[in-house]
């Protein structure tokens, strides 16, 4: 292939102008900053939003440009392979200088923020690929294919958007998942189909054995790229270290060895990811409860994000779920539709229905229990 047809990017990749990568190195290396850059200011620097910005950096402005073009034929790369988009936004917490929560916010991702996101997936698919064909004891991030029983459930529930995740003889594939997601995309039912097919998802985890990663259709990855956050992490740069000292070799007894740390580390490492992950929504919980127990009695716009046996629960444009009891809906009694998640009410037949817009007001709020409860507006 003539150079004039690929990509080079300086993260020591060769990529089609496709975005296949070709070749790419793997060293030892240190990071030499030039300049201390946030998603923010890139951001601007890529959309010309800010002449003082666009003159700090105008050394680096091309670069930046430059990477743009790339992340977005990597998005579109993926985007064909059947990569999953889900883009469900997440809450960020204002916290004042006492750490008391003061705003709750939707969190934006940028064109700054993709850049980062492909070059950091490129750079783990490229990584677990070289070590996975060299047979290294190695930790791998896998997403496995979600189960048939899973799918066919939310299937009865797109049914009524009239949408459907195809299954063909019992083999699914990402693409199946990835058109339902462009389907939706600017629709009321959006983010709520969207956290359906979340729910639908197994749950991604660290193993030793490479399976592939469903929810972005790749057949290697794993976690390695900078800054170390996580143990897999370094475990994975120890790795690379060993082969890179001994010519792309391990002894049997080396890999004997890493192989049973990788196992034990691989569990033991997806056993702590849940319970990280669990404190921090318990954490966001709280501090949402916080600030809204200075917002009781105020009204909001929302939408119905999940209906249960006991109520429903409503999300407000700023991420903040609140509780919905059958008695602060309305004076009568609500049927509640298991396979259809729908309430019906008995006399005037009004049915909510997940992703249904509605009015609330703020009716209770406890940082100490964690709960937020809303009542249904009843205009006249």
């Amino acid at each position: 292939m003539q150079v004039a047809t690929v990509w080079l990017s300086q993260f020591g990749w060769r990529l089609t102008r496709d975005g296949k990568v070709l070749s790419s190195q793997v060293e030892k290396s240190v990071i030499h900053v030039t300049e201390r850059m946030n998603y923010a200011d890139v951001t601007k620097i890529l959309d010309r939003s800010d002449e003082a910005v666009l003159t700090r950096y105008a050394p680096y402005v091309a670069h930046f440009d430059r990477m743009k073009e790339l992340a977005e034929i990597l998005i579109d790369r993926r985007s064909k392979a059947g990569s999953l988009d889900l883009d469900i936004p997440e809450s960020k917490v204002i916290l004042d200088k006492d750490g008391v929560a003061v705003d709750i916010q939707k969190e934006e991702l940028t064109i700054a923020n993709r850049i980062i996101e492909q070059f950091m997936l490129t750079a783990n698919e490229t990584i677990a690929e070289r070590f996975c064909n060299l047979d290294a004891p190695f930790i791998y991030r896998v997403h496995e294919v979600p189960d048939k029983e899973k799918i066919d459930e939310l299937n009865q529930f797109l049914y009524n958007f009239g949408y459907k995740i195809k299954v063909e003889k019992d083999h699914i594939e990402p693409k199946a998942f990835a058109e339902v997601l462009e389907d939706i995309q600017g629709k009321p039912e959006e983010k709520i189909i969207s956290t359906l097919i979340l729910r639908t998802l197994k749950i991604a985890k660290y193993e030793s054995e490479n399976k592939g990663h469903f929810g972005i259709a790749s057949q290697y990855y794993c976690h390695f790229t900078s800054p170390i956050r996580r143990y897999p992490d370094l475990f994975i740069h120890r790795i690379i270290s060993k082969y890179l000292a001994n010519g792309n070799r391990m002894s049997i007894e080396e890999k004997e060895k890493y192989h049973g740390q990788a196992v034990r580390y691989a569990d033991s490492s997806s056993e702590r990811e849940k319970t990280a992950q669990k404190v921090e929504r318990e954490a966001v919980q709280i501090k949402m409860a916080e600030y809204m127990e200075t917002k009781v009695g105020e009204e909001y716009p929302g939408i119905i994000s999940s209906i249960t046996p006991f109520g429903m629960f409503v999300e407000l444009e700023n991420t903040v779920e609140g509780f919905i009891r059958f008695e602060d809906l309305g004076n009568e009694y609500f049927i509640y539709d298991e396979n259809r998640k729908t309430l019906l009410g008995e006399h005037t037949k009004t049915v909510f229905r997940i992703g249904d817009k509605m009015d609330i007001r703020v009716l209770r709020a406890s940082k100490e229990r964690h709960e937020i409860d809303f009542e249904r507006m009843i205009k006249n």
